[in-house]
């Protein structure tokens, strides 16, 4: 049964309502015609010009204002001249022509606006004593105003090290005090580092906030004392960075305005709302409704890369058009008679309703906070608006044109933004290509609905994945089917966390409820990331730069024509759907057969990790031993995935540095992992926090390995070396004073492995260097040391290596781990003339990528990856 359509008053219909005869209107007016794009020219020319004329002087800027008020003169002197001079057929002609004359006209000026607006914001960088400040490095005493949310940086390895964490603050300084004690009022944007201790590994992290900086709200005003700094990138949109150490306590001198008070009150709420909820849920919702992902761990975040839908955590057009469709219905629906929604239900006039969702816009940039970000996601999202006022498609391409002119003259940096530049294509592709291949896929007997998730969906990944490229040279085969599995969750996990945002101030207990009920959807965003990533083929990588995005382009381009052919054969969409399930897939036995790798009877693989270390032992049918695990969590998860490993009996790691030790998420990702052993010799305290947390976290056990330890799994054994019992310094004294040193650090506590795989005896010596290699060549163990097969290099090659226990172990085979280009020069010349000649063949993941050792003792080979 149909439903009747609603009175709509006759001065509110459209044009193309009033022509259907109806008294009220069409129901489903038709819309035929070309698209008007007349506003896409003006716009792009604001956005190029902007992104030109950024990071350069203001007199650049002066330039092109004057030469487009030249330009634009001459052409209309011309113009009039020849207009006066024209008649009869060539005054015909000139009238004709005079069409082109507005939207010439426009470009002109649209381009002088942003030409202007990119000079004054530019101009913005070099004012004041700040920029000057910078360049000499001098430490400065400043009155700053926060323009963002304090945001904790991600650890990152460099070297054996993992870089603490900082919390990054965009701010405006306002007031400098010179050295001579006057202080110079300016407006200068600054970007703020402050030093801040990591938050609590674990299941628990994220939960508190370590440093008292991450509690402040934009448009608070401090005191600080730092030293500055140029930014490290040329033309970046901040004039300096300041680096604040010291005191943990900021000094507040005004604080945050109303409206940013009753943001960060509605923002804890919904988090002390969400509390209860499992990791992935706590994690989750802020980020879809207010785009809060403090609490998004790094291994989560990186599942949500994998896939392509990183752009469901952070606040876009998306989030605000869910929000419309409470009130006005389904935006599909908001250029017809017959709306749905609370508002057409209660007989709100169109213009009433138009207003109502203003106020929405308005409340949601004030929640999501007032960045350049959310007022793009604001004005892509309020293209609804302009349809439901003019009840045409073809409305909806100038809307967002509209949209990205005024934005880039409010912020010219946007011109250089890639979520910008991300959130643009996508949407144009949702007016443009959505609906043409939506309406292709009905034509093929699709179910609507689907047709229409599957249209917009490609699209949006067809237009965006170029430029994705860029940023990850990667291309995720896996990006659709994951983006139409969670498309079914996003309303809801969206609109119930709308709910309990709304509520939390009010009344804490319907706030727990709606957030326990957006739970449900939440999880399943993260079961669908978790899963779609852990896929062997959910990427593949891509040359990176523009140069790989060009390519990319030019072959969708293809694949789209490819495709339209395609379609009028069922069986050959069917074999190109096996084809590509296959390929993402990837079952063992076919892979093996096709690329090789890894080989059927390999003993030992080394990972390519970079500079770091990671190994596997095979230990049985998807079953292997991890030694180390390298710097990155994905590039070992990687590994793993190629290798089949899904079950991990033991986990070795030989010390705690950060190159051997920070990839443990990726081995405990989605794998059964029995232990992990590790050096007793537990330094640095922060990476020895790290692999507990995680442990902790995952309910796996750690203990100590020490020498003697004999083990086995499967036909896999293995005999630890070294370090003796308990090597931390003033208590590492065993039996034996020549053979216990105590450790000068970590590298010499390394634990050391002989393994015994298939006649094979391979000899692993984690990080040892010369101090502990002596001692151990002096040790009990010794005899066990001579004529191995395989030989894991100390130390990535370094020079500092034992020539005598080289000498000892004589291997066939060496190899070393270590990272393409390193500051380090790993591995050394010396080293490597060294095993080279003693008749060794010398491998390295730098060069040689991924190795596996295979065979048996008999019959010893080496497979690249």
């Amino acid at each position: 049964m149909s439903r009747r359509p609603e009175a709509t008053p006759a001065r509110e219909r459209s044009p193309v309502h009033a022509a259907s005869g109806k008294r009220l209107g069409a129901s489903r007016p038709r819309q035929e015609g070309p698209a008007d794009l007349r506003l896409v020219p003006p716009a792009l020319a604001a956005w190029a010009t902007a992104a030109l004329l950024l990071g350069h002087s203001p007199g650049w800027a002066a330039g092109v204002v004057a030469g487009c008020a030249v330009v634009g003169g001459a052409v209309a002197a011309v113009w009039w001249w020849k207009r006066r001079g024209a008649g009869g057929a060539e005054g015909a002609t000139a009238r004709a022509r005079e069409g082109h004359r507005p939207a010439f006209a426009a470009l002109l000026l649209c381009a002088a606006a942003s030409a202007a607006s990119a000079g004054l914001h530019g101009a913005d960088l070099h004012r004041g004593p700040v920029p000057e400040l910078a360049g000499r490095h001098a430490r400065v005493t400043a009155e700053v105003e926060l323009t963002s949310d304090p945001r904790l940086t991600r650890p990152r390895v460099r070297g054996d090290r993992a870089a603490p964490p900082a919390v990054l603050i965009d701010a405006e300084v306002r007031r400098v005090e010179r050295t001579d004690g006057t202080v110079v009022a300016t407006r200068t944007p600054v970007l703020m580092i402050v030093d801040a201790e990591a938050p609590p590994p674990g299941p628990t992290a994220g939960r508190t906030r370590a440093s008292p900086w991450l509690g402040l709200l934009p448009s608070t005003r401090l005191r600080i004392t730092a030293r500055s700094a140029p930014p490290a990138v040329a033309g970046d949109r901040v004039a300096a960075v300041l680096r604040v150490r010291g005191g943990p306590t900021p000094r507040v001198v005004a604080g945050p305005s109303g409206a940013q008070r009753l943001a960060g009150r509605l923002r804890a709420g919904l988090r002390e709302a969400t509390d209860g909820l499992s990791p992935d849920a706590r994690a989750l919702l802020p980020g879809l409704v207010v785009g809060d992902t403090a609490r998004v761990t790094p291994e989560l975040d990186e599942a949500f890369k994998e896939t392509d839908l990183a752009h469901t955590l952070a606040v876009s057009g998306a989030n605000f058009t869910i929000v419309l469709a409470l009130l006005l219905g389904p935006p599909g629906l908001a250029q017809y008679s017959e709306r749905r929604g609370p508002a057409p239900r209660l007989g709100i006039s169109l213009r009433t309703t138009a207003l109502l969702g203003g106020a929405l816009a308005l409340g949601f940039v004030v929640v999501c906070r007032p960045e350049p970000s959310v007022l793009r996601a604001a004005a892509c999202g309020s293209v609804a608006l302009l349809a439901l006022a003019t009840g045409r498609r073809r409305s909806l391409i100038p809307a967002l044109a509209t949209a990205v002119l005024l934005l880039v003259l409010y912020d010219p940096w946007l011109a250089r933004s890639y979520g910008f530049l991300l959130s643009v294509l996508a949407t144009g592709a949702l007016l443009t290509l959505a609906p043409r291949w939506s309406a292709t896929l009905r034509g093929r007997g699709a179910p609507p609905r689907l047709a229409e998730a599957l249209a917009a969906a490609a699209a949006a990944q067809a237009l965006c994945a170029p430029v994705v490229t860029v940023l990850s040279a990667r291309v995720s085969l896996v990006a659709v089917p994951c983006n139409l599995l969670a498309e079914a969750a996003i309303a809801p996990a969206t609109v119930l966390g709308f709910g309990a945002l709304a509520t939390a101030p009010l009344a804490m207990p319907v706030a727990k409820a709606l957030a326990w009920c957006a739970g449900w959807p939440a999880g399943w965003l993260a079961t669908v990331a978790r899963t779609g990533a852990g896929l062997p083929g959910a990427g593949v990588d891509w040359p990176g730069g523009w140069a790989g995005a060009a390519l990319l382009a030019l072959l969708t381009v293809g694949v789209l024509f490819a495709g339209r052919r395609l379609l009028r054969h069922p069986w050959w969409c069917g074999v190109c759907a096996v084809l590509l399930a296959l390929a993402v897939v990837r079952p063992a036995p076919l892979t093996r057969v096709i690329t090789g790798w890894p080989p059927p009877d390999w003993r030992l693989a080394m990972c390519d990790v970079g500079q770091g270390d990671a190994l596997v032992l095979a230990a049985g049918p998807g079953t292997g031993v991890v030694v180390d695990a390298g710097p990155d969590p994905a590039l070992v998860d990687r590994c793993l995935r190629s290798l089949g490993v899904t079950r991990v009996p033991l986990v070795v790691l030989t010390h705690f540095h950060a190159d051997h030790v920070t990839g443990l998420p990726g081995v405990l990702r989605g794998r059964a992992v029995g232990g992990i052993e590790t050096t007793g010799f537990e330094e640095p305290p922060d990476q020895v926090a790290s692999v507990r947390g995680q442990a902790a976290a995952h309910r796996v056990p750690v203990r100590h390995a020490a020498a003697g330890e004999q083990r086995r799994s499967g036909a896999l054994s293995w005999q630890v070396l070294w370090p003796p019992p308990d090597p931390r310094p003033g208590r590492a004294r065993v039996p034996g004073p020549d053979y216990a040193p105590v450790p000068e650090g970590p590298n010499d506590a390394s634990v050391t492995l002989l393994v015994r795989t298939a006649g094979l005896r391979l000899l692993l010596l984690g990080d040892l260097e010369p101090p502990a290699q002596q001692a151990l060549a002096r040790s009990p163990a010794a005899p066990a040391l001579k004529d191995v097969d395989v030989l894991k290099v100390a130390h990535h090659g370094s020079a500092y290596q034992d020539p005598g226990l080289l000498r000892a172990a004589a291997p066939r085979v060496a190899l070393i781990s270590a990272g393409a280009d390193n500051p380090y020069g790993h591995p050394a010349p010396g080293t490597l003339a060294a095993l080279r000649a003693r008749g060794t063949t010398v491998l390295r993941t730098d060069r040689d990528g991924a190795l596996a050792v295979a065979g048996t003792g008999e019959e010893l080979r080496v497979t690249r990856e």
